[in-house]
């Protein structure tokens, strides 16, 4: 069997490496555009904000441990251009010209998301980066290096945006971050988003809402961001507003679309065409909590749906369990948390929402070092389920959110949840536990 995989990050060698795993004889070709694969693309930010680290430590596996190890035919440098479903064929084009085209007997779109970016003059001016692939943080990185860089503008405000800010302070730059919109992280219940906030102008972040980049100019001293009603003059542009799912191979296959044109799968991972797999930030999903299908880009997912569709081509039928969108990222001294629905998705997904947000200690009340935790829950007033939860604080956020994320994969309610025989210790929280605490104020609610 000849399975051949387009791209070579998460999902895409993740099935590859246990394809081979099980079937060692199967014939296993991955065609990556760039020239690198299997790395952290998480770890870029924290990275580039310590210039004594080399961005090379990322990679999880190099290239030719997966060719000589593993015997997978891995093929850096190869862009594929067009997938040819009736002939069972990829076509494309190496880095250096040439023509290519392999046959498959299954074939796997794990092409990723790519950077939104504005169609605005001068967007490919030097200076102007965004963060997606591993040679982008070599861009920045080798760009901050080799110029006097003193002041960065940031367009968006979203994960990387913001992780982004955080790593350009700790290398001692000046950064302005633009949003055409007035709130920040708008999924975010205000009053935890106003903790953010307040953490970033803390940090001498400036905070420029209403703002739209409306072109790039290169002046003799660096560069001009040209905005809505105001010019900013930078050494560097950093362009994150956010990703999306590189489909346009599937489309023009005549593949089904989904979500935010996302590649349509079933619980096998298969598309529409039955020997076409797709699976990572490429890929559709289902969401736990309202039954829909969803795209929430995510490392977690790509592993997990390497695996899955590896599984399904060497004959071992996987259906994979759906998500509940469990994200977090870290914000200066701030951890940032969410699971599940917000209440404006929850009242578009057809429930009866009701919430409420709490403010409590992180440790139990005599214990010194204590800071404060926001927590927001969602529940649906009609069946009582648990629907999200949002959490903000400076510590017990990042991993205390997997808790409610397992009771939305069982379909918990906020009652059932607030039974929940959770750890106590006073190092680490309050006899009642902050989501203790919010869930039996919710349950007054519903």
């Amino acid at each position: 069997m000849n399975f051949v995989v387009i791209g070579g990050d998460a999902a895409g060698m993740s099935a590859a490496s246990r394809a081979k795993r099980k079937q060692s004889e199967m014939k296993v070709i991955v065609l990556e555009k760039s020239q690198d694969v299997s790395y952290s693309a998480c770890g870029m930010p924290y990275n580039i904000a310590d210039p004594g680290r080399d961005i090379e430590e990322l990679v999880v596996r190099r290239a030719d441990v997966f060719r000589e190890k593993q015997g997978i035919d891995l093929l850096t440098g190869h862009l594929v251009e067009s997938i040819l479903p009736a002939e069972q064929q990829v076509v494309g084009t190496t880095a250096e010209g040439t023509p290519f085209s392999f046959p498959y007997d299954k074939l796997l779109i794990a092409s990723g998301a790519s950077s939104v970016k504005p169609n605005v003059p001068g967007i490919d001016l030097p200076g102007v980066m965004a963060l997606k692939s591993l040679a982008d943080g070599r861009r920045i990185k080798q760009f901050i290096k080799e110029n006097q860089t003193r002041r960065v503008v940031v367009v968006g405000m979203g994960y990387i945006a913001l992780e982004m800010s955080e790593a350009f302070r700790a290398l001692g730059l000046e950064v302005s971050m633009l949003k055409p919109n007035p709130n920040l992280l708008p999924w975010l219940e205000r009053s935890c988003a106003e903790v953010v906030q307040e953490e970033l102008t803390s940090c001498s972040v400036e905070l420029m809402f209403g703002q739209s980049l409306k072109a790039v100019e290169a002046y003799e001293g660096g560069l001009r961001a040209v905005c809505n009603d105001t010019t900013i003059e930078t050494d560097m542009v950093l362009v994150a507003m956010g990703v999306q799912p590189s489909s346009g191979i599937a489309r023009a296959a005549g593949l089904e679309l989904s979500v935010g044109d996302s590649i349509a799968v079933n619980k096998n991972l298969q598309t529409s065409d039955d020997h076409i797999y797709a699976a990572g930030d490429c890929a559709d999903a289902v969401h736990v909590v309202t039954g829909a299908k969803a795209w929430v880009p995510l490392a977690l997912r790509a592993n997990r749906a390497g695996w899955a569709v590896a599984d399904n081509v060497c004959g071992k039928e996987k259906e994979l369990p759906g998500i509940v969108g469990t994200a977090v990222f870290k914000v200066f001294d701030l951890e940032v948390a969410r699971t599940g629905l917000n209440m404006q998705e929850a009242a578009d997904a057809g429930f009866e929402p009701a919430g409420v947000t709490i403010k409590t200690r992180s440790k139990a009340h005599a214990h010194p070092g204590n800071t404060t935790i926001c927590v927001h829950m969602v529940g649906d007033v009609a069946s009582g389920r648990l629907l999200g939860v949002q959490m903000v604080g400076k510590e017990g956020v990042a991993h205390r959110i997997n808790a409610p994320a397992v009771a939305l994969h069982t379909q918990m309610t906020v009652e059932a949840f607030g039974e929940s025989d959770l750890a106590y210790a006073p190092p680490f929280g309050p006899t009642w536990d902050p989501l203790l605490t919010a869930a039996n104020q919710l349950i007054k609610k519903l």
